[in-house]
């Protein structure tokens, strides 16, 4: 770069001063959301305790605006599987911006895809080809898309409580009927119970059915496919000439101990498999369709259809590079067995609280995606409560847990799906034994004073109080 071209670029740059806008106009936030983008975000935050102030983070916590140190256990939704900001993956992206390269041109290879397929594929060896699009849900439409063209088949079969996204193919897939509803009509899928083999049977013998695709651990509710299921599923859907697709959004890169969570199971090689999330690293949006060779020969058939399928930010320089240190990062430090091993600590000292706490139901999941459900407990004193908490909205106990934990324990957690008493644990990656120390000490806490009928219950009302008035 010449002198008078550095000077141009600094007098360009110096337009625009980012550290500056947010300093200026970042107190208003809220303000800002509630003008301009989902009104309803601010005010549920608001409702809830979590309208927080976060301003930096690293690993698996960030910090608010007066220096607390908060723990991260849902991970950007799954997004930030090695923590926030991670060096390699900060540098890579670094690296690729000072690059300059010629990114997109539309009319070339760059070799940054390519090599970032090769290095995905090297993790998935019964598949032979990728497809990069900008997210999960493009990725399960890429799959959608493909499974119905090269069967010749109108209809994908879906599992009960499933989510798969929230765009139009997708969405026809998605299990839960509050996303759905006002959206119709959309494409002609069916739902079937997960593990149900006879009645996935009975809608492959209509001779209509492209695929099955299927989430090996179901994120609503953190529910795990039965042993035997994929592969019996796989069985009948060869048989009657249909696909197997994986949706491994959430659960795959290592999330559940494996690099996909269909590995768990013995035999299992679905047709085509869908991931996004923590591929990007956190930083920028990548999905990716991967599929047989065969189907990939059969959907790109010809020059002609070069392009029947692509998306203009697929495969980009930043998005690949993003990914290529990430599967860098996961193997150099050992990710999948580190999952492993810390998902197996966490899960285990939750199970065994079960029997302390009679709201405890059920510990469930695999690696660091954990389920923890609450029921209907034994005592008078405690069911009354529980029934009013039922009787208004089911799902509000799940959200009286969640929000001490935030409030006073400085840890954030989900609730697992609407009406659901389900609280999902999806931290990064990368968190230690500490970490899981800090968790399980403020989560009994919370369920000491849920017990004993502490302030807990307070906050249950307003929860109730907020419920009925949104009837």
């Amino acid at each position: 770069m010449t002198t008078a071209e550095s000077a141009s670029e600094s007098s360009q740059a110096g337009k625009f001063d980012l550290g500056a806008l947010l300093a200026e106009r970042g107190a208003e936030r809220y303000e800002l959301h509630n003008r301009y983008l989902n009104p309803q975000l601010p005010r549920m935050l608001h409702t809830i305790g979590f309208d927080k102030v976060y301003e930096r983070a690293e690993g698996a916590h960030f910090w608010d605006d007066e220096g607390n140190d908060h723990l991260d256990m849902l991970a950007g939704f799954g997004v930030m599987g090695l923590g926030r900001h991670h060096p390699v993956v900060r540098k890579a992206l670094h690296d690729v911006l000072d690059l300059s390269l010629a990114d997109l041109t539309r009319f070339d290879c760059q070799p940054l895809p390519g090599l970032l397929a090769e290095r995905l594929l090297a993790h998935s060896p019964h598949l032979d080809r990728v497809f990069f699009g900008n997210s999960g849900t493009e990725a399960v439409e890429g799959a959608l898309k493909f499974a119905r063209y090269v069967t010749g088949r109108p209809r994908v079969l879906y599992c009960e409580h499933a989510f798969h996204g929230l765009t139009t193919g997708a969405l026809s897939v998605n299990g839960e009927s509050g996303f759905r509803d006002g959206f119709a009509p959309l494409l002609p899928d069916t739902a079937v119970p997960l593990g149900d083999l006879d009645a996935l049977e009975r809608e492959l013998r209509k001779g209509d059915v492209a695929a099955l695709i299927v989430e090996p651990i179901q994120g609503k509710g953190v529910h795990e496919a039965p042993p035997g299921y994929l592969r019996a599923a796989q069985e009948l859907l060869h048989r009657h000439k249909a696909l197997l697709i994986a949706d491994e959004v959430q659960t795959g890169l290592g999330r559940t101990g494996d690099f996909y969570a269909y590995q768990h199971e013995e035999g299992v090689e679905p047709d085509l498999v869908c991931v996004a999330k923590a591929l990007s690293g956190g930083y920028v949006p990548v999905g990716a369709t991967l599929g047989k060779d065969w189907i990939f020969k059969k959907v790109f058939s010809s020059m002609d259809r070069v392009l029947v399928h692509s998306a203009s930010f697929g495969s980009n320089a930043q998005a690949m590079a993003a990914g290529l240190a990430v599967l860098s990062v996961m193997e150099d430090e050992q990710i999948v067995a580190h999952v492993r091993a810390v998902g197996d600590v966490l899960r285990t000292r939750l199970a065994a609280l079960t029997d302390r706490y009679e709201l405890l139901a059920d510990v469930r999941g695999r690696g660091l995606m954990i389920g923890i459900e609450f029921g209907r407990p034994r005592s008078l004193k405690l069911r009354s409560r529980w029934t009013m908490l039922q009787a208004a909205r089911k799902g509000l106990f799940a959200q009286m847990v969640v929000v001490p934990l935030l409030q006073r324990h400085r840890i954030l957690t989900q609730v697992s799906g609407d009406h659901l008493e389900v609280i999902k644990l999806i931290p990064p990656l990368i968190i230690d034994e500490g970490d899981v120390d800090r968790f399980v000490e403020a989560f009994t806490a919370v369920m000491d004073d849920a017990h004993e009928g502490g302030l807990i219950w307070e906050f249950g009302r307003t929860l109730v109080k907020q419920a009925v008035a949104n009837r």
